[in-house]
């Protein structure tokens, strides 16, 4: 019996989940779902032709060399040493204040996100960075996790943010004002994750003590560690808004920047040069196969229509525009249960994205309430990834404890949300000035 493309479509996505619930890597998933579910419908032979054009096009695409390029970027700068130079900037200056070393987690985890745009890395480093400091200052386990999971989430809005750039890429939208779109957004998110800490200290002041004021001296010498990744964010950022330089261009010298001013401070050697290579490599690698996965699996979406029908299905519910993107960011805090935001993004953009259209929101701020959702599914509980990360680095701590601790800021994320909905023009001011 011959199935509808609608059929075929619903089957599709139902053996797509079980395969990532039987933990199949999600890019493997979407491409075999992708590739059988082609050639049902159009016969093996294309099918298979179109793997290996796909494959081809994505690896050998100019555009798409922005992302291994700010990955390198990324590895150099996390192998130099500089989150631990920021944290100790901020430290010195307002670590002795209550709740000081909540604060110096979050601006130094947003200045560290700012040029590696990766939140499982930056969420990561911290936790070996910042984590020993707080808990030995008498923090509470879950204040110290929930501060270091929230800051990690600044990675994929500040500029240069993969994730940000994938999603330029697959809409066909400017990645320099995409970049520029998150940078009030990615503010507000730090002065509201400052708030948050004030607001904890205000209530609770037992649990989070003050620390010991530094010399003058040494905060003059910590602040001194922040000229090297302050430099590189303004001439990769700067030479890209000013238009000296296309993103890809931007990446490459970000990378070559970072490693230039890896060795010459001394903080790069042989080891930790291959250790970087390796680890955006690797990162590369995951990413590129996510990608070519999920184009396959919208080659087969395409030829289902399954976009168009979703379009038409959701303008049809009568529940408004607003309503149809509340849908939206539900089932992305759902998925983010699932996997994580590469993958979340890659894989729904293509479907959502005429529905967006459709219901005339700006592309560029959907760009950014997206990938702030996507976001805050990687710590909401029952699963964020996150969360996962945190709890490999740091072994004596307890899921449930790193959830307490990240619950007041799942909180201030919703109503940053809100904020952002109700007032576009936070996203889109600076973009426009472009």
């Amino acid at each position: 019996m011959e199935l509808s493309t609608n059929a075929v479509a619903v089957i599709g996505f139902v053996v797509l989940f079980v395969l990532m619930l039987l933990r199949v890597p999600v890019g493997m998933a979407m491409g075999l779902v992708g590739v059988v579910g082609y050639s049902y419908i159009a016969g093996t032979g294309p099918a298979l032709k179109l793997v290996g054009q796909t494959s081809m096009r994505t690896v050998t695409d100019y555009t798409f060399g922005v992302i291994p390029m700010f990955m390198l970027m990324g590895a150099f700068v996390s192998v130099s040493g500089v989150s631990r130079e920021l944290f100790r900037a901020a430290n010195s200056c307002i670590g002795h204040l209550r709740g000081g070393l909540g604060v110096a987690t979050v601006l130094a985890c947003g200045g560290f996100a700012a040029i590696c745009g990766s939140s499982v890395a930056t969420a990561a480093t911290f936790s070996a960075v910042a984590y020993p400091e707080m808990r030995r200052y008498g923090y509470p386990q879950s204040f110290a996790t929930g501060v270091i999971a929230a800051g990690g989430t600044l990675g994929a809005m500040l500029p240069p943010s993969t994730v940000l750039a994938v999603y330029a890429i697959l809409t066909q939208q400017d990645i320099g004002k995409l970049f520029m779109a998150g940078i009030v957004p990615g503010l507000l998110a730090m002065g509201m994750y400052v708030t948050t800490i004030m607001l904890i200290v205000f209530f609770r002041p037992e649990w989070l003590p003050a620390g010991e004021p530094k010399p003058f001296a040494e905060r003059l010498a910590g602040l001194k560690d922040v000229w090297a990744p302050l430099v590189l964010f303004l001439f990769v950022i700067g030479g890209l808004y000013g238009g000296f330089f296309t993103p890809t261009e931007a990446g490459g010298v970000g990378a070559s920047g970072a490693f230039l001013l890896g060795v010459f401070r001394g903080k790069l050697d042989r080891a930790g040069i291959l250790e970087a290579l390796l680890s955006a490599t690797r990162t590369a690698a995951a990413v590129f196969t996510v990608l070519i996965g999920a184009l396959l699996f919208g080659y087969f979406l395409t030829i289902t229509q399954t976009p168009q029908k979703l379009t038409e299905f959701l303008t049809s519910l009568g529940i408004g525009r607003y309503g149809v993107l509340a849908l939206i960011m539900l089932m992305y805090l759902v998925l983010g249960c699932l996997m994580d935001a590469m993958a979340m993004i890659i894989l729904t953009v293509p479907i959502i994205f005429p529905v967006i259209v459709q219901l005339g929101f700006d592309p560029i701020w959907f760009g950014i309430i997206i990938v702030m959702t996507v976001e805050l599914g990687l710590i909401h509980p029952p699963v964020g990834m996150n969360v996962f990360v945190i709890k490999s680095v740091v072994k004596d701590v307890t899921f449930m404890t790193i959830f307490r601790g990240v619950i007041p800021f799942v909180v201030t994320d919703i109503l940053r949300l809100v904020i952002l909905i109700a007032f576009p023009i936070i996203a889109l001011w600076l973009p426009s000035r472009l």
